[in-house]
């Protein structure tokens, strides 16, 4: 491959990565930036975000990368985005949002939820109607509170005024690649996840049978697109904003469940990947459509044509972390106040914090002294669905101190992990060499950990914190002709790290994981009188 430069956008929850790589051999990571924005917790269960924050923090890194990297912006061959997934961003017809982004962790459309989908005679408490329809069209239902498709009926019954101005139901990304090249699409991996897409084979569009089953506009759903494909070029308002030239190829990217595992090498079949970044999941290549019902885990279009990814979600993962940090860690009194120095100043051992408190607590005992977390801060999705569900620490002691309990969340983390692996197994096979993915995965002490609770050998990629916009730059080189099949991009992306796991810490792990599985049954009813 002859070189050149490939600029992608991670967008996240909390904050936008903007990462510029080179295309040689492999691709290789030149220059990255970071923007943090906010995201809104409202009392009824709403979760917002300002659409403006992801556009100017864009602008924001990608100065601060062609200044830092000193190329020049018409050697930027392509650009792409990987980003959340299942946010509803309602636009008008000249691309301006007509309220606030809704995030994937809106859980206020329980109403909404009920009326369209759990009246009526129901199988795993969902209407039998449109559960079969859904998984006949779809492979998948939009079982949970958080999906797009309620946020949509809940800005219809709540906003009446607003939802007139609408023109067209955008995802995250596909958002930004509007403002990009005033083109309104959507990829094949995002039009599912709204759960009106038509997945069989041969079909590859919106389902206009489901979109009158639940009372949704089918002019408000935009023209389909691959995720390679090149969707337009970039305006030349949108380049005078960004500081790029005008019509740099913009490509349709992909949702973050949908590049990350591109990014960690998982593109084969059969190939599994975990990832750990504030939330979390499981997810295997294959290429049967495929749903569990009862474990809401399925066969969801990735960004490969022909293939899916059997995927099963972790509603917190490394937000439980900085959860412990902030309120565990550090005490808020400061009381310890001068250990929150310790990554300050020239003689600062640690990088972060975070590096701090895993090296603090790498020499407690395997399996915390039985102390156990459920790391369900936020509810769950999988294997069970209920946003009333919250977290515990069970089983503590008058011998229970700080790092006992800093490492049951880590260990609660990983249960719920291997948790879905188990369940992700019985029917689609998960590979016994597992990719590990995020920012937690930058831990070598959990990357051990998670080799003993699963029984599985990690391994870990290079710069395991940047493969969604890693999977972006691999899905532009396919795009534009650089690569020629998409197994190549496994080769592209090598392994730095090993982990196998410690057979004698695993027996203790299985003893804590059965009590970790029952925890939530018998606390079900305790979760919903509380959090109602």
């Amino acid at each position: 491959m002859e070189s050149g430069y490939i600029l992608t956008y991670d967008i996240g929850t909390t904050g936008v990565k903007t990462c510029l790589f080179r295309m040689s051999e492999a691709l290789e990571l030149v220059q990255s930036a970071t923007k943090e924005y906010s995201i809104h917790l409202l009392d009824n269960g709403g979760a917002e975000q300002n659409a403006e924050d992801w556009w100017s923090s864009m602008k924001d890194t990608t100065t601060e990368i062609l200044s830092l990297s000193k190329i020049q912006p018409d050697s930027i061959q392509g650009i792409s985005f990987c980003s959340q997934m299942q946010g509803l961003v309602l636009v008008d017809s000249k691309f301006q949002v007509v309220r606030p982004a809704m995030s994937y962790m809106d859980q206020r459309a329980s109403n909404e939820m009920k009326k369209g989908i759990v009246h009526g005679f129901k199988i795993e408490g969902i209407n039998a109607i449109k559960l079969m329809l859904s998984l006949w069209f779809t492979g998948a239902v939009a079982a949970s509170v958080k999906d797009p498709i309620w946020k949509y009926k809940w800005v219809e019954k709540n906003e009446p005024e607003i939802f007139s101005k609408v023109k067209w139901w955008f995802d995250v990304k596909e958002y930004l690649i509007a403002r990009s090249t005033n083109e309104a699409v959507m990829t094949r991996d995002s039009a599912f996840a709204t759960f009106l897409y038509n997945s069989r084979e041969g079909k590859g569009n919106w389902s206009p049978l489901l979109c009158k089953l639940f009372g949704v506009r089918l002019d408000h759903l935009p023209k389909i697109v691959n995720s390679s494909d090149r969707v337009g070029g970039l305006t030349k308002e949108a380049a005078d904003f960004l500081g790029l030239k005008e019509n740099i190829s913009v490509f349709g990217g992909g949702g973050d469940a949908s590049l990350i595992g591109v990014g960690a090498g998982a593109v084969s079949e059969g190939d599994t990947h975990i990832y750990a970044g504030t939330s979390g999941w499981i997810s295997t290549v294959t290429k049967k459509r495929t749903v569990d019902i009862g474990a809401r885990i399925a066969s969801i279009v990735g960004a490969r044509e022909g293939y899916y990814n059997y995927f099963g979600e972790q509603e917190t993962s490394g937000k439980c972390l900085q959860w412990v940090r902030d309120h565990l860690a550090l005490d808020e009194i400061d009381l310890y106040l001068e250990k929150k120095k310790i990554t300050d100043g020239p003689d600062a051992v640690y990088e972060s914090l975070f590096e701090f408190m895993f090296d603090s607590i790498k020499d407690t005992e395997p399996g915390s002294h039985g102390v156990i977390f459920t790391p369900w801060l936020h509810g769950n999705r999988c294997p069970f669905e209920d946003p009333k569900a919250r977290g515990i620490f069970f089983n503590i002691s008058l011998h229970t101190g700080k790092r006992t309990l800093i490492r049951a969340v880590v260990e609660g983390i990983l249960f719920h992990k291997r948790w879905i692996l188990e369940l992700s197994h019985r029917k689609i096979p998960t590979s016994n060499t597992i990719r590990f993915v995020g920012g937690v995965a930058r831990s070598a002490f959990i990357c051990q950990l998670l080799a003993d609770i699963t029984g599985k050998t990690i391994e870990r990629v290079v710069h395991p914190e940047n493969v969604g916009a890693m999977g972006a730059a691999a899905i532009v080189a396919f795009g534009i002709g650089k690569i020629q099949k998409f197994e190549e991009i496994k080769s592209m992306i090598p392994i730095q790290d090993r982990w196998t796991p410690n057979q004698n810490h695993k027996a203790i792990y299985d003893k804590n994981f059965k009590v970790f599985q029952n925890l939530y049954k018998v606390n079900q009813n305790n979760f919903a009188i509380l959090n109602t």
